[in-house]
């Protein structure tokens, strides 16, 4: 199960990859981690989401400028 979210308010975007709950959650860089006991990776954080968002699809396109002109 993976479930993502874009938050606007915060310009983050979420992956859940489990329902466990969090025990830990360290950042590194621009990305939160949020671990279970039991080590297994919750949750990332992608923080800047936007421009995460708006690069990924500029790699797939070529192209930042045309993929940011993209409607949606």
């Amino acid at each position: 199960m993976i479930k993502t979210k874009y938050s606007d308010d915060v310009d983050a975007l979420v992956i859940q990859f489990s329902e466990k709950d969090v025990d830990v959650a360290e950042e590194r860089g621009p990305y939160i981690l949020h671990y279970a006991a039991d080590g297994e990776l919750v949750l990332l954080e992608v923080l800047n989401g936007r421009d995460f968002i708006l690069e990924a699809v500029a790699s797939v396109f070529g192209d930042k400028e045309r993929a940011a002109e993209t409607p949606g």
